[in-house]
């Protein structure tokens, strides 16, 4: 079978990959060794998320009485209830992906996709030709040797999507994206959980208020969190794992029924030919140009086995990019400096551009606008008021980060994104007319603080 593009994996960028080559035209296969929609769709991003909507409901209705409202007996939570519709959501975004390359006439192959030869696949067994390759074969959890996964006890976030009971206590190693919402969810059915983070702080990527908010919410959920902690080993004794770990209080041990291993992940990269035909890899990421174009004439590299954010949107913008500019259209290169970041714990994060740390390591001046959800008319009548908007400008008052924490704020990113890529100013921010009353008036809010003539503050 010969195909003018052939995508190896099915994640967002793959998928997302065979899509817009089908829509220029191109006769396109789409190789899955498992689920399409990849990882991300089946284990990842969608399934994790329907899982902390049910914690956030569990805590509302914990909460009712605050709102006026009585609900008779005692509510707990169904774990096995909330998994199922977690797999189920996940099913119908999976069955979503498979209409849509159906629509577009993509060939899906299932099996495991190697590269053979210039402009050949092996799957399985049989041989696919195409002129171009795109390989988009996405990321697993990584696995650290003094903490060994047995998937009971010491699990990834694979496991942790399908726990049979709630455990009692749980460590969770990690403090990114995936350790701290996971952290959040098991913290918010009442599971006693202990965040050990290698870092100062948690979520170090964030902006350094961020995350001492976190620290403080996550405190709110009785969960504890250690930074600048390291992790020793991680052994199983019977019933319970036991953490070695070595803090700012020096060597101690911690129990806990279950262990989960957050530690970031690795690139799908071994197996899948780039040795056979020379294709350079640094750092345990496949070597590209701008345009996604590997050392090897032919085959392209995109999603998390690139250097760049492990995000599904980034992967997305890959493979748009990638494609477009293998049918001749000249697209922009992706900007990561303007890549959107959300973390859905209870408050939500969202993030985009500079921190304040950076900034100062960079020598910019910057002025600062904030606006606490303490003054926002609809965080208060909504009963969530924690979090706050930060936002960055230039010497030139130009938007250059905004950081927010706060209920639903991961909704709200898509505006200071925007507003970072058309070079908006704080003025154009603050002549933007915003909906009252809207937790939205809260960007507008801190463009004004920046410039010296808040409102509500």
């Amino acid at each position: 079978m010969k195909y003018d593009i052939l995508v190896v994996g099915s994640g967002p960028g793959g998928y997302v990959a065979a899509i817009r080559a089908a829509q220029l035209g191109k006769r396109v296969g789409l190789v899955e060794r498992a689920e399409a929609g990849g990882v991300c769709l089946n284990w990842g991003c969608i399934p994790t998320k329907a899982l902390l909507k049910s914690a956030q409901i569990y805590a509302h209705c914990k909460a009712a009485e605050q709102y006026g409202v009585e609900i008779a007996g005692e509510v707990r939570p169904a774990l096995d209830k909330m998994v199922a519709r977690s797999r189920g959501v996940a099913e119908t975004m999976n069955k979503g992906v498979l209409f849509l390359l159906k629509k577009n006439n993509i060939d899906l192959i299932t099996g495991f996709g190697r590269l053979t030869a210039p402009g050949h696949v092996d799957v399985d067994g049989t041989d696919y030709e195409a002129d171009h390759i795109v390989l988009a074969t996405g990321a697993r959890p990584r696995e650290m040797p003094f903490m060994p996964v047995d998937g009971k006890r010491v699990i990834t976030s694979r496991e942790a999507l399908t726990l049979n009971e709630l455990p009692e206590t749980m460590i969770v190693v990690g403090s990114g994206a995936i350790g701290s919402e996971f952290a959040c969810f098991y913290a918010t059915l009442g599971v006693k959980v202990t965040v050990v983070e290698y870092l100062p702080r948690m979520m170090p990527l964030e902006d350094e208020e961020v995350s001492k908010t976190m620290e403080r919410a996550f405190r709110k959920l009785r969960a504890t969190v250690l930074t600048s902690t390291t992790v020793k080993g991680v052994k199983i004794a019977g019933d319970r794992c036991e953490v070695e770990i070595e803090g700012k209080k020096g060597p101690e041990t911690l129990t806990a029924d279950v262990v989960l291993s957050a530690v970031g992940v690795q690139a799908n990269i071994e197996g899948i030919g780039l040795e056979e035909l020379g294709i350079a890899v640094e750092r345990g990421k496949v070597a590209v140009d701008e345009y996604y174009r590997t050392n090897v004439a032919g085959v392209y590299a995109i999603g998390d086995i690139v250097k760049g954010p492990a995000l599904a949107h980034a992967a997305s913008a890959e493979a748009v990019c990638c494609v477009e500019a293998i049918c001749g259209l000249n697209p922009a290169p992706v900007d990561y400096a303007n890549i959107p970041s959300c973390i859905f714990t209870t408050p939500e994060v969202a993030s985009v551009g500079m921190t304040e740390q950076e900034a100062a390591e960079k020598g910019m001046a910057v002025k600062i606008g904030r606006f606490p959800f303490t003054a926002s008319g609809k965080a208060t009548a909504a009963g969530d008021r924690d979090g706050f908007v930060k936002l960055l400008f230039d010497a030139d008052d130009k938007l250059v980060g905004a950081h927010m924490v706060g209920a639903n704020v991961t909704e709200m990113l898509a505006e200071p994104t925007l507003a970072r890529t058309l070079g908006a100013t704080a003025e154009a921010i603050v002549r933007t007319v915003h909906a009252h009353p809207t937790l939205n008036e809260g960007v507008a809010e801190a463009a004004e603080a920046a410039l010296g003539h808040a409102i509500h503050l």
